[in-house]
């Protein structure tokens, strides 16, 4: 049996950590590297650092900032945010990503998850999917740019296209569970497993330990994500680990 990860997410934005609510009203939690530093020590499986303003705004890429906070881990950290050739995958593996997270630009042009699957190999290729339910459109769609500018792609299309390009793992965040500290997203994420066999990144939705659990038993993701419950320290990696432990959920103990 495969163990379940769990992965705290930073969403930094002009260098700072920031954390809001369905993609709204950011708050700012603290020092990217200070608190990859905590999470090298907390029992985290990953680490995901997603640079919100350069998908916004088009800032360079912040290397030293990435630098410096991939110098302070033991495990694997995986960047996003504003990623658009194979250079910049190249350049973001030199500075110490271990996997990357495309999302706009591989909506935009395809076939750079291709590209970059063939040259760096899909274990460093992750997609990361902003899913929202549109009830006139009566399906999940495709959101980019922090999750400001819908699509016409629908989320199943998207992810089956995404396999059969040569992706490596999906990072899937519900925007309408996004914050909102009551559970993940079953119905999609089922969706989702049902559709393609990548390794799933479940998040959106993580409030508790309980919602873990029920993630891991009700669906066949491979990993949660959470970003406020973590930073807030409402719990801990441990404290998670040890009640899917109870529950029979088997969990990584790096």
């Amino acid at each position: 049996m495969i163990k379940k990860r769990i992965i705290p997410c930073l969403d930094v934005k002009d260098g700072r950590v920031v954390k809001g609510v369905q993609f709204k009203g950011l708050r700012d939690i603290g020092n990217p590297v200070e608190l990859a530093a905590y999470y090298n020590t907390e029992l985290a499986d990953e680490l995901v650092f997603l640079d919100i303003s350069r998908t916004e705004n088009g800032h360079q890429m912040m290397l030293d900032i990435i630098e410096e906070t991939a110098s302070k881990l033991f495990i694997p950290l995986t960047i996003g945010g504003g990623i658009s050739s194979t250079e910049d995958i190249s350049i973001l593996l030199k500075h110490g990503a271990d996997k990357v997270s495309l999302n706009s630009s591989a909506l935009r042009q395809p076939s750079l998850i291709k590209e970059a699957s063939d040259k760096f190999g899909s274990q460093c290729i992750c997609i990361a999917v902003d899913a929202k339910w549109e009830a006139a459109r009566n399906d999940w769609f495709c959101y980019t740019h922090g999750g400001k500018q819908p699509t016409d792609i629908r989320v199943l299309d998207w992810v089956r296209q995404v396999e059969a390009l040569g992706a490596g793992e999906l990072l899937v965040t519900s925007m309408d569970y996004d914050g909102v500290k009551q559970g993940f997203d079953h119905q999609l994420l089922k969706k989702i497993n049902e559709a393609v066999n990548l390794p799933v990144i479940a998040s959106g939705g993580g409030g508790n330990a309980k919602h873990f659990a029920d993630l891991f038993q009700e669906t066949d993701v491979s990993a949660g994500l959470a970003a406020s419950i973590f930073h807030d320290k409402e719990t801990t990696i441990g404290a998670v680990k040890n009640y899917l432990q109870e529950k029979g959920v088997q969990v990584r103990w790096l």
